[in-house]
């Protein structure tokens, strides 16, 4: 298969911003292992605002354009360090690729970046995307990389969207408030009763919410793809999804033959 996988900010970092080496480690380590059985992996990454925060020994995530601009410059460079340090260990190369809003919407820099990513998994390697949020003002007003997730996986034909957060995924209720919360475990139709159970709270340094993930979910679904929501807690839930176990909730996109 080739598959998406979206880190949140929440699956990345601990609550001061520092990164979750446990965790990450581990998620590298298992997707490693999943390259190494055959499956073509993107990884979508949030956290680079989060990481020049913990970089830069703020105490919060501020608020001003230009300081998130400049940590995001700051936690892009030590999140692909990371990357590199923790996939070379398993012998897979990494990619950067950073993206604006436009680079999708305009026919011949969508092409461009088709492209690319194409050949870089012709050639092994291990793309890693984010949004270039040193340059691209709205994407960091917005902070919605749930659907930079989507919209990177609907450009690499990808069979899979996997969106590893802080929660296990779509639920009757939000479960944080209410404990006879059900977990929804499978979608295949967007219905406006599905979208009104939607919240817009995020983690403390991420921005993203459930109306985000079934924006993204909607996205997947039109062009062919599913798409998982998750726990993040658990790296290891990618080997259970990769074999077709039932994980968190699953959109299922309507099949298409790939081109």
């Amino acid at each position: 298969m080739r598959i998406v996988v979206k880190l949140g900010t929440s699956t990345l970092t601990h609550a001061t911003g520092k990164l979750n080496i446990r965790r990450v480690e581990l998620l590298c380590k298992v997707m490693s292992d999943l390259k190494n059985a055959g499956h073509e992996l993107i990884l979508v990454s949030s956290g680079a605002i989060a990481m020049g925060v913990g970089k830069m020994n703020l105490t919060e995530k501020p608020e001003d354009i230009p300081t998130k601009q400049a940590l995001a410059a700051v936690g892009q460079c030590e999140l692909m360090y990371v990357y590199d340090k923790l996939f070379s260990e398993y012998h897979h190369t990494v990619a950067q690729v950073l993206l604006t809003g436009e680079d999708t919407k305009d026919a011949q820099r969508r092409g461009n970046f088709q492209n690319t990513l194409f050949r870089l998994l012709e050639m092994g390697a291990l793309p890693v995307v984010n949004e270039n949020d040193t340059v691209a003002t709205a994407e960091i007003a917005v902070g919605d990389n749930d659907t930079l997730g989507a919209i990177v996986a609907v450009n690499a034909r990808a069979d899979l969207l996997v969106l590893m957060s802080d929660i296990e995924g779509l639920y009757t209720a939000d479960p944080r408030r209410d404990p006879s919360a059900r977990l929804i475990p499978d979608v295949r139709e967007l219905t406006p009763e599905l979208l009104a159970l939607a919240g817009d709270a995020g983690s403390a340094l991420g921005t993203g919410g459930m109306v985000t993930k079934l924006k993204a979910a909607g996205l997947c679904m039109a062009a062919g793809c599913d798409m998982i929501i998750t726990n993040g807690q658990r790296p290891r839930d990618l080997y259970r999804i990769a074999e077709g176990e039932p994980v968190g909730t699953r959109f299922y996109g309507v099949r298409r033959e790939r081109t």
